[in-house]
C-alpha cells in the first residue's frame, strides 16, 4: 500500500463510532469521540416524558451502565504544563547529523618519488615481484616518459572523484620542490582541504620522524607546517605505518604544548597508509584494472560500469555506517566527496590486502571491516553483473539487465519495518535506501518505506539524517512527479518535526505552497504542508519574505475563508496549522501584518474562536495576537499622510481585541494562555492608555466620579449556538475577589484601598458582566483624551482605542491573573506588570466572630495587586519619574473584621528622593515607549511548540500501549458488570459494623468524599481545599495536596473522570473553579490536567457563587450552577461551553445531579424546595418542574436519580429533613415521602445500582433506607468515638459497584459496609 493510501486509511478510521472497549487515544485525531454517541442518544431524546410510557428496547443490556466516552487524554493535556515555547530543535540530538563544516578538497598535490632507473638501497626486490604503478609497467618505456605517464594516470584517477579540484604533480622532487608545492597548494585552497599523495617506491623506506626525497630527509614536522590543516595524506610506500606513528607522536607533542606547531592540526588531519609492514602496496582500489574494459560510464546507472559503481558505493557506505561511530562516519563519508571515495576504496583495499596478510592503516583508526557480511552481497551482485560482460563485449548494443541487489535490500528493509523497533538493532539497509532514492525505478517504493521508518519516532529520523538523507530529499523537491508529492511532504514533516533547517535558499518553500493549494490532497496532508511552511518562516525573516512573495498569505486565508465553522468535514488539524502558519508569517513582520489586515483576517479568525477543538481555537488566538503590532505605541502618529491607514489599523485592532475578549473565559487553559499572551502584546503597544485605566481604578472617589466611561451598565447575554457565549464570567466570581474588600458598602478609598461605593464597584463591575456590557454606554470623554495637558510634557502619542475597550481589557487581565490554571494566572500577572500592577502578599483573616487585634501578626496567604515601579518609568526628563500613589498609612484595624479570604487592593508607596518635576498627577502621566529591550518581557506562546509535538509521534500506526489499555478496560468492565448484578439482585436487610474509621487531621470539616471503584481508596477534601487520599483497607495515607494555593470557599464536588480507564480526579470548588488532576494517588506526583471556571456571570446583589457541579461520563458533560440564573453545560472533550440553560426560577440552585445512565439528563434542586428535570437533547430542555417539599420551605440539600434504567424517578431531600420519591409522570405529588430527620438533614447519597439510600443530619446520625421507604438501620457515633470533635454529618458517598458507604464529619471519616443476602 502506498504511503498516501496508508495515511488515508489511517485517518479515515478516526470517524468510526466508539466501540465497547477503549479506542486508542491517538493525539493526532481531533475527531470528537463523544459526538457519535450524542447523536445516537439525541434520536431518543424527543420521546414524550408526559405520556407515562417508558419503553426499553429488548436489546438493552447492562453495558449501558458502562460509559464509553473518554475525555481529557489528548496531547495538549500531556504537554501543556511542561512545554517550552520553542519549535523544532536546532541543537542537541540533531546536532550530530548536521554537516557543521561541509568540506571540499580544493587542491591535490601528487608527489611521485619513483627513480625508475635506480633501486633504493634498503629494498631488495625478488623476482618476480610487483612492478606496476597505476597499472603501468615503468620499464615498458623510457624512464622519464614512464614517470610522466604514471603521474598523469594517477591524476586522472583522482579527477574521476573530484574533477573541480586543482591538481599539481611533482615528479622526483627535491625538498625545496615539495616545500613550494605545499605552500602553493595551501595558498590556493585557503580554508579548503589539501590532499597530499606520496608515492615513495623509488626511495628508501621512512625512518622515525623522517621520510626521504631523493635520499634527502624530509621531517614530518616540516611537511605538516607547510601543508597545514585541513589536509589528508595518502602514503603509498614501504613501511608507511612509521609515518602514521610519527604524525600521532607529533600530535601528542603539540597537544602537550612542547612545540610551536598548532595543537589543532591533527584534529582535521586524515592519514591513509598502504601498510604497516615492509611490503609496498597501493591504496587505490583494484577496480581500475578492469575499469577500461567494462562497458559503460560510472555515472550512468543503466550501464554495467555504472551499476557496479552504484552497488559498490551502497555496500561500502552500509558497512561504514554499521561499523563506524556516527561522528567518524559523518567526517569520513559525508563531509567531503573525495575523502568519501578514498575511504570507500580503502575498505575494499583492506578486504583484498588482508587476504595477503597485509593491513592498510588509517588515522583515525578504523575497526576491521573485511569480514562484514555485506561483502557477500557485493560478491554476488558483482558476479551477476560481470556474468553479462562477455555478451556486452561481443554486442555493444545488447541490453544490460540490472542486478536484483537493490530490490532484495528494499525487501529486507521492509521486513525490518514489520518487526523492528527502537529497542532493536537499527536496520543496516538504511544507507542503501538512500542510494535507491537516486534511481527512478526504485524511488517510489524507497520513499514509502522511508516514510514508514521515519514515522517510528524522532530516533528514526535522527538515524536517517545521520546516514545523509537530507541532501537527497532536498533535491527531490525539484521534481514535478505528482505521485511523489504526498510522500515527500510526509517525509519533510517528519524531518522538520525534529530539526529546523533552511529550505528557502534552495526554493523548497514553493513546493509546499503549491501542495498546500492543491485540492486533490487530503486535508491531513495539507496540514503537514502548512506545518512545514510554519517551520520555514518561524523566526526567519528571509523565510517570511520569500513566502509572502510566493503568495502564502492568500493561499492560507483562502482555505480558512472557505472552511465552514463547526463543519464535520473540515479537518481540525488543517485549520490549526493554517492558523499557526499565518501566525508565524505575521510574527514581528509588519509587511505581512498589513497584508493580513487588508485581507480582513480578523473577521475570518473570529469565526474560528467557536470551533470545537481547543487546539484550533488556541491557534486562532495565536494568529490574532501576532497581528497586533507590539511597537504600535511608538510607531503610530496622528495626522499626516498616514491618517487613513491609522484609522484602518485602529478598527482592525478594535476587532481583534473584541474577539480576544470573547474567549477570556474559554474552557481550555491552552486557549486562555494564548489570550493572555495576545493581550500582553496589546498591553505593550498600548501601555500608556491601559496604565491610565489601571491608575483610575485606584484613584479616590473624587477622581473616579469624573470618569463616566467607567460606570458600566451590566448586561447578560444569552448563549447562541454559533458563537461563544459573551463572557459574563468577568463578574465577582473572578474579578470580585480582586476588587472587593469587605461587606461594608459605605467604605471609601482609605489607605490606598478601593471603595465599594465608588462607580468602579457599581453593578457593571461588581454584579454585572463587564466584558459583555453595552459599549454604547461608554463615552470617549474624560481624562483619557487629555493625558497631561498642563504643558510640562507634550509627547506626540497615538490616538487610543475606545476607552470602554481599554476598561474591558483591564478587567480581563485581572480575571486572567486569578485564573484557576497556574500557568494562565502567571501570564495574567505578567500582563498586569506591563500596565503597572504587580502582585504583593497581603493579609486575610478568617471570620471567627471576633475582631482581630491591632498589631497582631497575620500569616500572609493571598496575593493582592499593587502598582509596579518598573513599568511606570517615564522618560520626560533626565531623571525618570516613578509611577506612584499618594502616601499610604498603616492599615486601619476596621478593615480586618468580617474579611474571609478576600483580597484587598493594597498599593505600595514608591517614595522618591528627587523633587517632583511638575506633572499634574503622576498617576495619569503619559510615559514614552519603554524601549525595545523590554520586549523580552513579553511572554512567549506555547501552542506552536506543543503542536509540533504532534508530528513527532507515529501517525501511521496505533500507540504501543493500546493493547494494555484494552486489557485493563476489559478487566474493569467485567468486575463492574459482576458487581452491578449483585447490587441489583441481592436484597439488603441490615447494616454491618464499620470497617474503618479514623481521624482525618483536617483543620476544618470534611466537605466532600469519594470512593474509587476499582481499588480500596477513599478521597476526602475539607473547606480549605486540602485533598487527602487513603487506602481504607490498610488505613494508610497515600497522598495529600492542596487543590490550589489560595482556597476560598471549600470543595463543592469530587468526581472521577474516565473511571473505567486511567481515572482523573475532578475537583469543583465552591467558587465555580474546576480542576482536574492526574496521578492523584501517587505521593507528591499529582499533576493538573486542566482547570477552568465553570460559572459564567453573577446574580446581582449576591456576594458568593456557592457553585454546585456534577459530571456525566456518558455524555462528557459537566453541569454547573449556583447563585446564577443559568445552568452551564460544559463539554470536557471540547473544553467548551456548549449551552447555557435558564434555570427557570428566581431562586438559586442548591443541588445538582446528572444521570449516569441516560446521557443529557440532569435534575436540579432549588433553594425554595422545587425540583426540575432537564434534558439537553430535548428541544424544550426543561422536562418537568415540581415542588415536592411543601411542609417547610427549605432548600434542597441532595438530589439524585433512582437506581436502574428508569429516567423518570428522582429522589430529593430538603434541609427540613424530608426525602421525597418523585416520578415525573406524576408531577403533582411524590409517591413516597420519608421524614428522615426533623429540620437537620445535611447530606443525601443514592447508590448508583443497589436499591439503597442514606441520609445524614447535624445530630451525628446517619439513616439507611431502601427504595420502599423502609429504614434498614441507623449509624450513630459512639460517645467514645472522638465525640468532642464530631460535628454534623457533612457528606455521604456510596461505592459505585459495592454496597459500601463512606461518611464524613467535622474531623473524622467512617466506612460502613452493607451486607447483601446471598
Amino acid at each position: 500500500m502506498a504511503l498516501g493510501d496508508l495515511m488515508a486509511s489511517r485517518y479515515s478510521q478516526s470517524t468510526v463510532v466508539v466501540s465497547n472497549h477503549l479506542d486508542e487515544c491517538s493525539t493526532q485525531e481531533y475527531v470528537d469521540l463523544v459526538v457519535q454517541r450524542r447523536d445516537r442518544d439525541s434520536e431518543s431524546a424527543n420521546s414524550s416524558y408526559g405520556n407515562a410510557t417508558v419503553t426499553t428496547s429488548a436489546t438493552v443490556t447492562s453495558m449501558v451502565y458502562l460509559p464509553q466516552t473518554i475525555v481529557l487524554c489528548e496531547l495538549r493535556h500531556e504537554a501543556f504544563k511542561g512545554c517550552v515555547p520553542s519549535g523544532p530543535s536546532d541543537s542537541g540530538l540533531v546536532s550530530k547529523w548536521r554537516p557543521k563544516d561541509r568540506m571540499r578538497t580544493g587542491c591535490v598535490a601528487l608527489v611521485l618519488c619513483l627513480n625508475i632507473s635506480v633501486q633504493p638501497p634498503d629494498v631488495i626486490k625478488i623476482s618476480p615481484c610487483a612492478r606496476m604503478e597505476c597499472w603501468i609497467d615503468p620499464f615498458s618505456m623510457a624512464p622519464r616518459k614512464a614517470l610522466e605517464t604514471i603521474g598523469n594516470t594517477l591524476s586522472h584517477q583522482y579527477e574521476r572523484w573530484q574533477p573541480k579540484a586543482r591538481y599539481k604533480i611533482q615528479l622526483d622532487p627535491t625538498v625545496e620542490d615539495v616545500r613550494r608545492l605545499c605552500t602553493s597548494c595551501r595558498k590556493y585552497a585557503k580554508s579548503e582541504r589539501v590532499l597530499f599523495h606520496y608515492n615513495g617506491h623509488g626511495v628508501p623506506k621512512p625512518t622515525p620522524n623522517e621520510l626521504y626525497a631523493v635520499y634527502i630527509p624530509l621531517p614530518i614536522r616540516d611537511l605538516d607546517s607547510w601543508l597545514k590543516t585541513p589536509s589528508i595524506y595518502v602514503f603509498d610506500c614501504s613501511a608507511a605505518g612509521l609515518i602514521v606513528n610519527a604524525f600521532i607522536e607529533l600530535q601528542e607533542w603539540s597537544a602537550s604544548g612542547s612545540s610551536g606547531s598548532s595543537g589543532s592540526s591533527m584534529r582535521d588531519c586524515i592519514l591513509l597508509a598502504a601498510c604497516s609492514g615492509l611490503v609496498h602496496c597501493f591504496v587505490i582500489s583494484l577496480d581500475y584494472s578492469l575499469t577500461d574494459r567494462i562497458p559503460g560510464r560510472q555515472n550512468d546507472r543503466k550501464t554495467l560500469l555504472g551499476e557496479l559503481n552504484w552497488i559498490f558505493t551502497a555496500v561500502t557506505d552500509t558497512i561504514a555506517w554499521n561499523v563506524l561511530p556516527h561522528d567518524i562516519f559523518q567526517r569520513l563519508f559525508r563531509q567531503d566527496l573525495l575523502v568519501a571515495s578514498l575511504f570507500r576504496n580503502f575498505l575494499l583495499a583492506e578486504r583484498i590486502m588482508r587476504s595477503a596478510n597485509c593491513s592498510p592503516i588509517s588515522y583515525p583508526m578504523l575497526p576491521p571491516t573485511h569480514q562484514h557480511h555485506m561483502w557477500d552481497a557485493w560478491d554476488m551482485a558483482a558476479e551477476i553483473c560481470l556474468s553479462q560482460l562477455p555478451t556486452l563485449l561481443e554486442d555493444p548494443n545488447a541490453d544490460f539487465q540490472s542486478s536484483p541487489f537493490f530490490t532484495d535490500q528494499l525487501t529486507a528493509f521492509e521486513v525490518w519495518l514489520d518487526h523492528g523497533s527502537e529497542q532493536k538493532k537499527p536496520p543496516e539497509q538504511l544507507p542503501i535506501v538512500l542510494q535507491v532514492l537516486l534511481s527512478q525505478c526504485h524511488r517510489f517504493r524507497a520513499l514509502v518505506l522511508l516514510g514508514r521508518f521515519l514515522d517510528m519516532g524522532p530516533w528514526a529520523v535522527d538515524l536517517a539524517l545521520s546516514v545523509g538523507i537530507f541532501p537527497y530529499v532536498l533535491k527531490l523537491l525539484q521534481t514535478t512527479t505528482p505521485e511523489l508529492r504526498q510522500i515527500l511532504v510526509f517525509i519533510w514533516t517528519k524531518i522538520l518535526a525534529l530539526d529546523k533547517v533552511d529550505l528557502v535558499k534552495d526554493g523548497g518553500h514553493t513546493y509546499f505552497i503549491r501542495f498546500l493549494d492543491s485540492v486533490e490532497a487530503y486535508p491531513e496532508q495539507r496540514a503537514m504542508a502548512a506545518f512545514v511552511l510554519a517551520v520555514i518562516v518561524d523566526g526567519h525573516r528571509q523565510g517570511q519574505e520569500a513566502c509572502i512573495e510566493a503568495g502564502l498569505l492568500h493561499v492560507c486565508l483562502k482555505h480558512l475563508h472557505s472552511s465552514t465553522p463547526n463543519d464535520a468535514q473540515t479537518e481540525p488539524l488543517f485549520l490549526q496549522w493554517l492558523c499557526l502558519c499565518l501566525g508565524k508569517v505575521w510574527e514581528d513582520c509588519a509587511e505581512a501584518q498589513i497584508i493580513g489586515l487588508q485581507a480582513d483576517a480578523p473577521s475570518i479568525y473570529a469565526l474560528l474562536l467557536s470551533e470545537p477543538q481547543p487546539e484550533v481555537r488556541a491557534s486562532a488566538v495565536f494568529a490574532l495576537g501576532t497581528l497586533l503590532d507590539v511597537g504600535i505605541d511608538s510607531s503610530r502618529d496622528i495626522g499626516g499622510n498616514g491618517e487613513c491607514d491609522d484609522d484602518e489599523k485602529v478598527r482592525a485592532e478594535n476587532s481583534i481585541v473584541e474577539s480576544l475578549l470573547n474567549v477570556v473565559s474559554d474552557g481550555s487553559p491552552l486557549v486562555r494562555a494564548e489570550v493572555a499572551i495576545a493581550l500582553a502584546r496589546f498591553a505593550f503597544g498600548h501601555n500608556k492608555h491601559l496604565k491610565s485605566i489601571a491608575a483610575a481604578y485606584c484613584k479616590p472617589q473624587s477622581v473616579l466620579s469624573s470618569l463616566p466611561s467607567l460606570a458600566m451598565k451590566g448586561t447578560e447575554s444569552g448563549y447562541t449556538p454559533t458563537q461563544y457565549m459573551p463572557h459574563a464570567s468577568m463578574g465577582p466570581s473572578q474579578i470580585g475577589p480582586l476588587l472587593r474588600v469587605g461587606g461594608d458598602s459605605q467604605l471609601l478609598v482609605r489607605d490606598g484601598r478601593v471603595s465599594t461605593s465608588s462607580p468602579l464597584t457599581s453593578s457593571g463591575i461588581m454584579h454585572g458582566s463587564p466584558l459583555s456590557d453595552d459599549l454604547s454606554q461608554h463615552s470617549d470623554s474624560g481624562i483619557f483624551n487629555g493625558c497631561v495637558s498642563n504643558g510640562v510634557i507634550n509627547h506626540r502619542r497615538p490616538r487610543p482605542l475606545d476607552n470602554a475597550l481599554y476598561s474591558q481589557c483591564v478587567l480581563a487581565m485581572l480575571t486572567l491573573a486569578k485564573d484557576p490554571s497556574p500557568r494562565v494566572a502567571s501570564l495574567g500577572r505578567r500582563i498586569l506588570s506591563i500596565i503597572g500592577i504587580e502582585q504583593v502578599v497581603t493579609k486575610y483573616v478568617k471570620s471567627t466572630g471576633s475582631s482581630a487585634r491591632l498589631g497582631e501578626p497575620v500569616t500572609p496567604s493571598h496575593a493582592g495587586l499593587a502598582r509596579s515601579s518598573s513599568w511606570f518609568d517615564m522618560n520626560g526628563g533626565h531623571l525618570p519619574l516613578t509611577f506612584r500613589t499618594p502616601p499610604v498609612s498603616p492599615p486601619r484595624p476596621s478593615y480586618l473584621p468580617g474579611m474571609r479570604r478576600v483580597l484587598s487592593l493594597e498599593f505600595r508607596p514608591h517614595l522618591m528622593n528627587s523633587p517632583d518635576i511638575g506633572l499634574a498627577d503622576p498617576l495619569l502621566g503619559c510615559g514614552g515607549a519603554s524601549g525595545v529591550s523590554e520586549r523580552s518581557f513579553l511572554p512567549q506562546s506555547s501552542i506552536y511548540s506543543m503542536s509540533c509535538g504532534h508530528f513527532s509521534k507515529p501517525l501511521l500506526t496505533a500507540a504501543d500501549d493500546s493493547e494494555e489499555m484494552l486489557a485493563r478496560r476489559e478487566e474493569r468492565e467485567k468486575f463492574a458488570l459482576e458487581n452491578i448484578a449483585k447490587c441489583q439482585h441481592s436484597p439488603i436487610n441490615k447494616l454491618q459494623d464499620q470497617i474503618a474509621n479514623w481521624d482525618t487531621k483536617f483543620e476544618t470539616g470534611i466537605k466532600s468524599i469519594l470512593l474509587q471503584p476499582f481499588s480500596p481508596v477513599v478521597i476526602a477534601a475539607d473547606e480549605n481545599e486540602r485533598i487527602r487520599i487513603w487506602n481504607y483497607e490498610e488505613a494508610t495515607l497515600l497522598n495529600s495536596f492542596e487543590n490550589h494555593d489560595y482556597p476560598d470557599k471549600g470543595i463543592s464536588k469530587l468526581s472521577l473522570v474516565n473511571e473505567l480507564d486511567d481515572s482523573l480526579l475532578l475537583v469543583a470548588s465552591c467558587d465555580g473553579n474546576v480542576r482536574i488532576w492526574k496521578d492523584y494517588t501517587l505521593k507528591s506526583k499529582q499533576r493538573l490536567v486542566t482547570a477552568f471556571s465553570s460559572i459564567q456571570g453573577h446574580r446581582p446583589g449576591v456576594r458568593s457563587v456557592n457553585a454546585v457541579v456534577d459530571w456525566q461520563q456518558q455524555s462528557g458533560y459537566l453541569y454547573a450552577s449556583g447563585e446564577i440564573s443559568n445552568i452551564m453545560v460544559w463539554d470536557l472533550d471540547k473544553e467548551q461551553l456548549v449551552n447555557s440553560i435558564p434555570s427557570s426560577s428566581d431562586c438559586s440552585i442548591t443541588a445538582l445531579s446528572a444521570s449516569q445512565v441516560h446521557a443529557g439528563q440532569f435534575a436540579a434542586g432549588y433553594a425554595d424546595g422545587s425540583v426540575r428535570l432537564f434534558d439537553i437533547r430535548s428541544p424544550q430542555l426543561l422536562i418537568c418542574s415540581t415542588r415536592p417539599h411543601t411542609q417547610r420551605v427549605e432548600r434542597v440539600v441532595g438530589i439524585d436519580f433512582q437506581p436502574g434504567l428508569d429516567p423518570t424517578k428522582i429522589i430529593s431531600a430538603s434541609q427540613a429533613g424530608d426525602i421525597q420519591f418523585l416520578d415525573i409522570r406524576q408531577q403533582e405529588v411524590a409517591y413516597l415521602t420519608i421524614d428522615a430527620h426533623r429540620g437537620s438533614l445535611t447530606a443525601l447519597a443514592v447508590h448508583r445500582h443497589a436499591p439503597v439510600i442514606a441520609s445524614g443530619s447535624t445530630k451525628q446520625l446517619i439513616k439507611v433506607f431502601n427504595l420502599k421507604g423502609e429504614q434498614l438501620g441507623s449509624i450513630r457515633y459512639s460517645p467514645n468515638f472522638m465525640a468532642q470533635k464530631i460535628g454534623s454529618v457533612s457528606c455521604l458517598a456510596f461505592h459505585p459497584y459495592q454496597v459500601l458507604l463512606a461518611a464524613g464529619a467535622a474531623d473524622a471519616l467512617l466506612m460502613k459496609h452493607l451486607p447483601q443476602d446471598e
